[in-house]
């Protein structure tokens, strides 16, 4: 199994921005692609942006294309999600997750195997 954690949400005001890391534990990290997800009250848990095991392929959600990068250092065993530019829509309980598919980056929830606990971030307008 994966453990993972997820730290560095927070409150920022639109255009700021907050960085977001997913430590993980357990398995070899660098086997897994890894994802990151978010989920605001009332709707469903939506991808927003993934990378593949080696960190060589990353893909993002339209809607935070040019904003968000992704990022992973395989050798601390930890995932990144640099947000700039954040606006109030990004408001949301923000999630890691793993995938043991070696495929790729998939943007179905339930193609990952592994789930953190979740950091809030909140923008405010």
């Amino acid at each position: 199994q994966v453990q993972l954690v997820e730290s560095g949400g927070g409150l920022v005001q639109a255009g700021g921005s907050l960085r977001l890391s997913c430590a993980a534990s357990g398995r070899t990290f660098s086997n897994y692609a890894m994802g990151w997800f978010r989920q605001a009250p009332g709707k469903g848990r939506e991808f927003v942006a993934g990378i593949t095991s080696s960190g060589g392929s990353t893909r993002y959600a339209d809607s935070v294309k040019g904003r968000f990068t992704i990022s992973r250092d395989n050798a601390k065993n930890t995932m990144y999600l640099q947000m700039n530019n954040l606006k109030p829509g990004d408001t949301a309980l923000y999630y890691c997750a793993a995938d043991a598919m070696p495929i790729g980056v998939r943007s179905f929830a339930s193609e990952y195997d592994y789930w953190g606990q979740g950091t809030q971030v909140t923008v405010s307008s």
